[in-house]
């Protein structure tokens, strides 16, 4: 299959729907990183209301620019990562971290366990966190943030 010959749109207005030139038609479509961590926006795996895949997109922007604005609306509502831009508060008790923090959805409280595993670095200033839900948060400069929120993730990690 094609970027060109793909057609994303809502229809019903909260169901992301696929066609493929004058051929085929799929009903509910969810748009799934393949790689997000290693390689990230590239690699979108289409599957079907079942889980199953449709196809595999190397580029998601090789789409139409209409296509291309449903996906990346739909990846937004699915996508669990919160960007990170201040540490309220945080504590450590019995082995899990309980932390209160300010993402670009607002305010969050969420608790991790074993930040051995569940605070991934990706370099020495980008950290994510996973909490015990599944959710990411990611702080993608921590040298930038205010000193306060530096000090709690010095004295935790």
């Amino acid at each position: 299959m094609e970027a060109p010959e793909m057609k994303l749109f809502y229809h019903p207005k909260d169901r992301m729907r696929l066609t493929v030139g004058e051929d085929r038609t799929y009903i509910t479509v969810k748009p799934r990183w393949a790689s997000p961590q290693s390689r990230p926006n590239h690699y979108l795996a289409l599957l079907d209301g079942k889980g199953e895949e449709i196809t595999m997109l190397k580029d998601p922007k090789d789409l139409d620019a209409e296509s291309y604005k449903v996906v990346c609306k739909e990846l937004r509502a699915r996508d669990l990562t919160a960007q990170v831009s201040r540490i309220i508060h945080a504590k450590q008790e019995f082995g899990a971290t309980y932390w209160e923090v300010e993402t670009d959805r607002g305010t969050r409280d969420f608790v991790t366990q074993n930040l051995q595993e569940n605070a991934l670095w990706f370099t020495d200033d980008h950290l994510l966190l996973l909490d015990v839900d599944g959710n990411r948060y990611e702080l993608p400069r921590i040298s930038g943030m205010e000193p306060q929120s530096q000090a709690f993730i010095h004295a935790i990690l």
